[in-house]
């Protein structure tokens, strides 16, 4: 199993770096063709023409396109993504610094929307062929209908300012100064003995949170209860019938094990649009991850943060796509080289 493990991690890095270095050519060159000027945060309002044009040189931006493109390149191989324009610091730093606030949030989100999706899914198959199914079917359509940056939006105005039950904005309170020992806050709380803090980061992520669930759930759902349909229709679960196996040990056994399969190739799939959905998501909530300082990067014309949180984005969901072929092949024996 090791070796097999091992086998789909190589194969996936030699996928990744090609596929990679395409990426990183479409959104060089794309960035420079925008009608944008970068120069526009690094310079003083009065600045002299000859300043600006001191200030393009010294940044390779009077280069041509792909002389700055193989420079960057040679810079991104040894580890160096750039200088941010705005901010003055290093992209790297910077999405060291943020991304751990997104990936906390994105793995919160995967866990209570799949929650929420197995529960719901099997919920919908338990009602087949009652009056209950078409209800349970517009609720699920209902659900798929609204995407997360709209549940971002009813939530605040349902538990954070009409009920004033939860807080909205951050990841934890002014009050509460944590040791940075992971950039994880859930765990970098409880490892400097701050049990309240810990509660204080897990309230303000209960919105954030739930807004990505409710967006992943519904997906879930319908999988899940289609999958079921099919799978409870084949030989096996006939036989298991026969022998006189109760519905609930063939539906726990035998049928959700292999309905898991088509969901969790689901679940790879929009884990990764779970991740970039982030985006409006920590604008609403002025939460400090990866996508607020995207878009940040954006307002500010940050051209070496865009590209950088681009890349980032593009190797987590290799890096996720990666890890669903290695649950799936754990999952589903037949997969495995004989």
């Amino acid at each position: 199993m090791a070796g097999v493990i091992l086998g789909i991690i190589v194969r996936r890095l030699l996928v990744a770096i090609p596929m990679m270095l395409v990426v990183s050519i479409m959104i060089f060159v794309v960035l420079r063709l925008l009608p944008t000027d970068p120069l526009a945060m690094s310079l003083p309002p009065n600045a002299t023409h000859e300043e600006a044009e001191a200030m393009r040189h010294i940044l390779g931006l009077d280069r041509p396109i792909m002389e700055q493109y193989v420079i960057w390149l040679g810079q991104l191989v040894q580890g160096d993504l750039g200088r941010s324009i705005a901010f003055r610091q290093s992209v790297f730093g910077l999405i060291a610094a943020t991304l751990p606030a997104t990936i906390e949030l994105v793995l919160c989100a995967l866990v209570v929307g799949i929650a929420f999706g197995i529960a719901g899914g099997l919920l919908m198959f338990h009602v087949r062929g009652t009056r209950k199914e078409p209800v349970a079917d517009l609720f699920s359509t209902i659900l798929m209908s609204i995407p997360e940056f709209l549940w971002a939006i009813f939530l605040i105005l349902a538990f954070g300012v009409a009920l004033d039950l939860l807080p909205f904005i951050g990841r934890i309170s002014p009050e509460y100064k944590v040791g940075r020992h992971t950039g994880f806050l859930l765990v970098d709380t409880l490892l400097s003995g701050q049990v309240d803090g810990f509660v204080d980061v897990v309230t303000h992520m209960i919105l954030p949170t739930m807004a990505l669930a409710l967006a992943l759930s519904p997906l879930v759902m319908r999988v899940l209860r289609s999958s079921l349909l099919e799978t409870i229709l084949e030989d096996y679960v006939t036989m298991a019938r026969l022998r006189g196996i109760s519905e609930r040990r063939i539906l726990v056994r035998h049928a959700l094990k292999n309905a898991a399969l088509p969901t969790l190739s689901l679940i790879g799939v929009q884990a990764g649009f779970l991740f970039g959905g982030t985006l409006l998501v920590e604008v609403i909530y002025s939460y400090p991850g990866l996508g607020n300082m995207m878009v940040e990067a954006v307002r500010n014309q940050d051209l070496p943060i865009i590209q950088g949180v681009a890349l980032t984005y593009c190797l987590v969901v290799l890096v996720l796509n990666a890890l669903v072929d290695i649950a799936y092949l754990v999952l589903n024996p037949r997969l495995r080289p004989q």
